[in-house]
């Protein structure tokens, strides 16, 4: 048998308050929070394509820099997965037998971290070092995700913490140090078949640059 953790345990009661929580809400709500969790990470998607499109209008290196925010999300999942499986914790809906908002996974579907939690956190911050105005819009979007996961049942508090904490350490580590000299290896790749996505067009109109790299 398969050993799994019990993350009951930790923030059980808070979990099971949330759930009954949901459980009273409206259904109009229950339908729009359940809406976010499952296909929010959309935007995610939309608002990387937006800090490119914006940032290849300032320069190569902040386009490359826009460039990498996907890589860096491939890689905070990654990392997330890794965790997911070498803790081995029972989702909390199989743990203390609730009815959920969302269908109860099967075992082995390991529930810390949430993996939700730390793209989208993995995304807000690696956009911050890109466009701090659309880093900010997805740090809230990365918060109301992490409050989607448990809402719906489908993780603890300290799953969507854990996630949250592991998206953003890998974006911080990986976007930092890369934001402090973007233009050298964007020059280096202006020579390739990647220079239409470094520069904007040379007919498009020029919009007003937007200071980008590591927040200060």
């Amino acid at each position: 048998m398969t050993y799994a953790f019990d993350g009951s345990s930790i923030d059980g009661d808070a979990y099971t308050d949330v759930v009954d929580l949901a459980h009273r809400a409206p259904s109009w709500l229950d339908s729009l929070v359940s809406a976010w969790s499952t296909y929010g990470l959309g935007v995610f998607a939309v608002l990387m394509l937006a800090a490119w499109w914006r940032a290849r209008r300032a320069g190569p290196g902040p386009a490359l820099l826009a460039l990498a925010v996907p890589l860096v999300v491939v890689l905070g999942y990654a990392a997330n997965s890794v965790v997911k499986l070498l803790v081995r914790e029972d989702r909390p809906c199989q743990s203390l037998h609730v009815v959920t908002l969302e269908a109860c996974p099967a075992p082995g579907d390991w529930s810390f971290p949430s993996n939700h939690t730390a793209i989208a956190a993995a995304a807000a911050v690696a956009l911050i070092c890109v466009s701090r105005r659309i880093g900010y819009v997805a740090l809230v979007a990365a918060g109301a995700m992490a409050a989607s996961r448990v809402w719906i049942g489908a993780h603890y508090p300290h799953d969507v913490i854990a996630g949250f904490v592991v998206g953003a350490l890998v974006a911080s580590v990986t976007m930092i140090p890369l934001s402090s000299r973007p233009d050298i290896l964007a020059r280096r790749l202006q020579s390739t078949r990647l220079r239409p996505l470094l520069t904007a067009s040379a007919s498009a109109p020029e919009a007003a640059p937007e200071r980008v790299g590591t927040p200060t």
